[in-house]
């Protein structure tokens, strides 16, 4: 029988991120349970970092020890009283902290080659979302896992960071003629690329949504405030304002939720983080407004306080709730989030959850682009499926 809380499945990481090691499970049976969760949801490094302290104070750990060293302090042979846990989660957590730290150190060195393939382009190099919280050492790369490097470059150099990427050996990997124009032409960003020898995975973008979003496509407003890297010459990220923005788009103006609870934990810290700064809450209104991006900022910030605890000031809280949608709209929009914020795992899933994220799936599509493009692009998709799956079909009665 799955455990509930308040008669719904309970979502053990969101209470673990909410409540810290308090909330942490007291038996094995929780502890099998969250890691399980924590996994799905791609968040099993950040739950390891609960373990046995505050945040903050396991973060310092593992920054300023060695991985065996804070990983015995994390997740030692002897519990902490106030978090016990059994020894059978060690390995997982350790497992997790391990990933994190392999991908840091490779991050570090994949944006040592991007700076000397994109030094002669002469024009700004934004990193974003995970490399940039990396690059800039930020709270939410301490435990984050990604699977890509996405830059940011002016629309009107594109093409020659596409030039010289491709010279540095990096390739796109959507080959297909409609994959290639889709791109091209409709969206932010150029076809994926990959390095023919590391692997690497790149997205070059020149605004964070479509050309063909109903929101606008902020792009060229993002350099003014992009901040530099010093120990990445040639490198930036986003302004504090701007990077919370970015993150509150990705998540809530996206076709794909399946990672929506870890990507709202990445909101959570940055918020926090960049909040203790003075000015911050009182130019993320406005600045919001400028890129219009108001819808996101309401989104995000609403969430971040329902399900995390996030703290807002009452101003900035208010001004992000008058951006909201009309009450019959926001119900509905709320019933479909509180089910795409939870770990995608059998034991965390609520009525009509597949309905709810089918409903995204299909809104992220048609804030991305007007109705007839987005019918013909789902149209062509679909085929395309279709014809693959009965290519994969002859070849199964082949053999």
């Amino acid at each position: 029988m799955r455990p509930a809380v308040n008669g719904h499945p309970a979502d053990l990481v969101q209470a673990a991120l909410a409540g810290g090691p308090a909330a942490l499970p007291r038996d094995a049976a929780g502890w099998s349970l969250l890691v399980a969760q924590a996994r799905t949801a791609g968040l099993l490094a950040r739950v390891a970092t609960l373990v046995g302290a505050t945040l903050e104070e396991d973060v310092a750990t593992l920054v300023g020890a060695t991985l065996e060293e804070g990983v015995a302090t994390l997740v030692g042979a002897t519990p902490s009283p106030s978090a016990p846990w059994p020894a059978a989660a060690a390995g997982h957590l350790e497992s997790a902290l391990r990933v994190v730290r392999a991908q840091r150190a490779e991050v570090e060195r994949e944006l040592g080659h991007l700076r000397q393939a994109l030094a002669p382009l002469g024009a700004p190099v934004v990193l974003l979302k995970g490399a940039a919280y990396v690059a800039a050492g930020l709270p939410p790369a301490r435990a984050r896992v990604f699977s890509d490097i996405d830059l940011l470059v002016p629309q009107e150099r594109l093409g020659d960071a596409e030039q010289l990427l491709g010279l540095a050996g990096w390739r796109s990997t959507h080959l297909d003629a409609y994959d290639q124009r889709y791109y091209r032409e409709w969206m932010h960003e150029l076809p994926p690329m990959e390095h023919a020898q590391r692997g690497t995975t790149l997205d070059v973008h020149h605004a964070i949504l479509p050309r063909t979003s109903r929101l606008g496509s902020p792009g060229a407003a993002l350099f003014e405030a992009a901040v530099p890297l010093p120990a990445h010459p040639g490198l930036s990220v986003l302004g504090p304002e701007d990077m919370v923005l970015h993150a509150m788009t990705h998540l809530f103006v996206n076709d794909d939720v399946s990672h929506a609870l870890r990507d709202l934990s990445d909101l959570d810290l940055l918020l926090r983080h960049f909040g203790a700064r003075p000015g911050f809450w009182d130019a993320l209104p406005g600045r919001a407004a400028r890129l219009g991006l108001q819808r996101p900022l309401h989104f995000g910030l609403r969430h971040c306080a329902a399900l995390l605890g996030t703290p807002a000031p009452a101003p900035a809280a208010a001004a992000a709730a008058a951006f909201g949608p009309a009450p019959p709209v926001a119900a509905a929009a709320d019933w479909m989030w509180r089910r795409a914020l939870r770990p995608q795992h059998p034991s965390t899933r609520l009525g009509g959850q597949g309905l709810a994220l089918a409903a995204l799936y299909l809104r992220g599509h048609w804030l991305r682009m007007p109705l007839p493009l987005l019918l013909r692009h789902l149209t062509v998709k679909s085929l395309k499926r279709l014809g693959e799956a009965r290519g994969d079909d002859a070849q199964g009665g082949r053999g």
